[in-house]
Order: structure tokens, then C-alpha cells, then sequence
């Protein structure tokens, strides 16, 4: 899209960001006691404030550069989450096994990459339309898969298999990655001034995730 800068937060920053998602549940007291819950939205919404990773005055410029490259909130970017950035366990390494895409049917060669989170009919699906380039993988029954053999498509967020390599009936088909978050900037300015910033208090520069 054109709104959408395929450019990579500063990582140094980013490592040093909080954050995470947010959900918006309703909820109604009822004269019984009990309550009423609905989920307002079907997806969570990860926010993050870049101004703790803040650690020198460099950083900060850098900050200042890739904010004004962006024309503020205008354009959205790639953002590293410093917390969950793998479809595996934070210390490993991905597989082509980690996150289950689907079942084949013979027919279907486009599969959505996702991420779940919890298990059984409770788990959350999240979607993942910004892999890192170079370490996407992808099995198919448990066997490793390799270009061209599969693609991913960006504007759509699916792996693509090759038509002679598409996954048969009842076939299990995984993938492995690692991945950026598509955010902008929460924020129309910037604002901090060097006594303060010598002096431990950092500005807040606040991002948002937003929908492809």
C-alpha cells in the first residue's frame, strides 16, 4: 500500500520499547450480579512506547530522522517487537514446524500465515503479513519445503505454493518465522529538550499497529 514504508524501526530502540496488545472487551454489570462480556473487535491492537529505548543522544537523532522520513504518523513501517518476534519460544531458533497454516485439500495452493496463541478451539489465530525477509519456512506432512517451491505474498499474507508442489488431501501444512509488526507513529511531534533528556527523562513516542 502506499502508505506503508517497508523500512525497519530503529532495532536498538525498538529492543529497548514496552508495549504490547491491547483488547476492547464491553462488559455490563446485569441486577443479577453477573455480567454481560463482547468482544468490541476480533483482533488485539499492539501499542508500544519507543521513547524507553531511548539510550544516547544518537539514538534519539536517528529517532528523529526515521520520524520526519515517515512524515509523522502519515506512513507506517515495519516495528520489531522486542517480545514476541518468532513463531517460536523466544530463545529458539524458528522451524519449518512451529505454527500450523492448515490442511490440504489438493486443490488450494495459498495458505495464511498466523501465529497462534493458546490451544484447542480457544487458541487466538494472528495474523502475520510481514515475515523478516530470508527466514521464512515451510513444511508440508513434515517435510522442509524450499524455493521455488513456495512464495509469500505480502498484499494478501499467505504462503503461495508452487502448482507442483501444492499440499495433497489431509496433508499438514507449518511454517516457521520471524517478524516485524506494521505500526505507525501515535503521534504528531516529538518533544524533548536536552536538559531533560541529560537529566534521565525520556520523551514518549508513542506507536500503534495498524491493518495492512
Amino acid at each position: 500500500m502506499a502508505s506503508f514504508h517497508d523500512v525497519l524501526f530503529p532495532l536498538a530502540v525498538s529492543f529497548g520499547a514496552t508495549g504490547g496488545p491491547e483488547r476492547r472487551n464491553e462488559i455490563i454489570s446485569l441486577s443479577s450480579g453477573r455480567e454481560k462480556r463482547n468482544a468490541r473487535f476480533a483482533h488485539s491492537r499492539r501499542h508500544y512506547d519507543a521513547g524507553t529505548g531511548l539510550r544516547s543522544l544518537d539514538d534519539l537523532q536517528e529517532v528523529i530522522a526515521f520520524f520526519e522520513a515517515r512524515r509523522g504518523s502519515l506512513h507506517a513501517f515495519r516495528f520489531r517487537d522486542p517480545f514476541d518476534m518468532k513463531s517460536c519460544s523466544p530463545g529458539q531458533s524458528p522451524s519449518a514446524t512451529d505454527q500450523p497454516l492448515g490442511t490440504g485439500d489438493g486443490k488450494a495452493v495459498r495458505f495464511a500465515l498466523v501465529k497462534a496463541y493458546g490451544d484447542g478451539s480457544d487458541a487466538y489465530r494472528r495474523s502475520i503479513i510481514r515475515p523478516v525477509a530470508g527466514t521464512l519456512r515451510v513444511a508440508v506432512e513434515g517435510i522442509e519445503l524450499f524455493s521455488p517451491d513456495f512464495s509469500f505474498d505480502e498484499a494478501s499474507g499467505e504462503v503461495v505454493f508452487a502448482e507442483n508442489a501444492k499440499p495433497g488431501i489431509g496433508q499438514s501444512v507449518k511454517a516457521g518465522y520471524e517478524f516485524d509488526v506494521p505500526v505507525r507513529f501515535d503521534t504528531e511531534r516529538i518533544a524533548i529538550s536536552l536538559k531533560a533528556f541529560k537529566a534521565g527523562q525520556i520523551p514518549s513516542i508513542a506507536l500503534v499497529e495498524v491493518q495492512l
